[in-house]
């Protein structure tokens, strides 16, 4: 018996704030975690299907987290135009069990991050104040974010200015920043009165 048949892979698209990024999401645990692809080549060293979607002309960005797929598209292509080839992709591809993301990929990433100065140590009253900008952020934003297909992290933190990451739709959003603005920065200063700015890097 055919076991794809018995339990077959769903699929449907879900829009952004991005009007470049469109979500992708199936009914299968894709990656348990995040995982960011901007360019070609750290799609060819991380993840098969990453490396796949950078082949067709239109993919700019591909974004991996729990049971989706955010693809961010070049400007002159239309989703209208390129939507289906895309969502039959990653249909078939799922279905027939193929690689996501090579082993150790975590790892990496981690070890990245700390090399970005992402975990250097705080100390003191600094600590405290860092602790409760990223539990706010994980508890609060990162839910919020994850819905439109994309993600933030927390960067660094000095004298009242709060650095964060954007990631997979949220990169290059014309609405991120007014999200950022409006809505991260205005909870982040009600929450914690040391917290004066908050500024994006891209990841």
């Amino acid at each position: 018996m055919d076991t794809k048949t018995a339990n077959p892979v769903m699929l449907y698209t879900e829009q952004t704030p991005n009007p470049d990024s469109l979500k992708f999401v199936t009914n299968r645990m894709l990656y348990r975690g995040t995982a960011d692809f901007r360019t070609e080549a750290l799609a060819n060293e991380w993840s098969p299907l990453a490396t796949e979607l950078f082949k067709m002309p239109f993919v700019e960005g591909v974004y991996i987290c729990n049971n989706f797929v955010t693809i961010t598209k070049g400007m002159n292509y239309a989703w209208e135009d390129i939507m289906l080839n895309a969502k039959e992709f990653i249909k078939e591809y799922v279905s027939e069990g193929k690689e996501i993301l090579k082993e150790g990929f975590e790892e990496a990433m981690a070890k990245l991050e700390e090399e970005k100065g992402v975990a250097y140590q705080y100390e003191g009253e600094e600590a405290e104040i860092v602790k409760k900008i990223k539990d706010l952020i994980d508890k609060y934003v990162k839910p919020a974010v994850e819905m439109d297909g994309g993600n933030i992290e927390f960067k660094s933190y000095d004298k009242g200015k709060v650095a964060v990451i954007l990631q997979g739709s949220c990169s290059g959003c014309p609405s991120s920043t007014v999200t950022l603005k409006s809505g991260i920065e205005g909870m982040l200063k009600r929450m914690v009165p040391e917290v004066t700015e908050v500024v994006a890097e891209m990841g």
